[in-house]
């Protein structure tokens, strides 16, 4: 049964990455810019297998190449009750539910759950109702202070261990936020994860250091909280 499951998620990949969505933003070319490259989608598969996850939060859906590389990773391990929780407050009303009727067609609506909320306040209620992920897949706004708010909540739903990855590490609202996580409370990068997939240069200055787009992060086990005094400067 794993595996065609598993040939059902790798069908509609194929087709993504083929074909392109059946609609698109306005914007020319909004598939192949805002979308996680297919190669990083393998890559971003291949560690949550290799964690053994079971339960994965995900902020952002877009156009769903992100979330079916982790839905093919909850079924390639084939736990008993996997669970993909993604959040996306703008999938109806941007993105025309591509996304998710993509997940849908992939079977893997059997495993995910849709939450329309923005992550500020649907990662809180998370957090309130108790949920532990494994892992966290960080794709949503790219402003400092709401990245900084996600990996807050998420400290406090990944478990001690776990991991976080992020798109978009070459813009430096992110790897400034991310910084802190690292330079505070033990966040510990995971080196060469994302060294065969897509590179960017850092602001996109050409003169800047070339960079992978996705970072990979663990969570220090047991977790840390520091006392004030030794706040560190990121």
């Amino acid at each position: 049964m794993t595996d065609v499951r598993r040939a059902r998620v790798r069908e509609v990949r194929d087709r993504l990455r083929r074909d392109g969505p059946v609609w698109t933003r306005r914007p020319e070319r909004d598939f192949e810019t805002v979308t996680l490259p297919e190669r990083d989608c393998d890559l971003l598969r291949d560690l949550l297998v290799s964690e053994g996850v079971q339960t994965v939060v995900e902020i952002g859906l877009a156009y769903g190449s992100s979330a079916l590389a982790i839905g093919e990773a909850l079924v390639t391990v084939g736990a008993p009750h996997p669970r993909h929780i993604v959040i996306d407050p703008f999938q109806q009303q941007a993105f025309s539910n591509v996304g998710w009727d993509l997940l849908c067609s992939a079977g893997l609506d059997s495993i995910a759950r849709l939450v329309a909320d923005p992550s500020s306040i649907a990662l809180a209620q998370l957090v309130h109702d108790g949920v532990v992920a494994d892992a966290a897949f960080v794709d949503g706004s790219h402003r400092f202070h709401e990245v900084f708010v996600d990996l807050y909540f998420l400290r406090k739903i990944v478990r001690p261990g776990g991991l976080v990855v992020l798109d978009d590490d070459w813009t430096p609202s992110v790897r400034k936020a991310v910084r802190y996580y690292e330079r505070n409370l033990g966040w510990t990068p995971i080196p060469d994860v994302f060294v065969d997939g897509t590179f960017w240069t850092v602001g996109r200055d050409p003169a800047a250091e070339a960079v992978p787009r996705c970072r990979a992060v663990r969570l220090p086990d047991p977790m840390i909280e520091p006392p004030f005094e030794e706040f560190h400067p990121f």
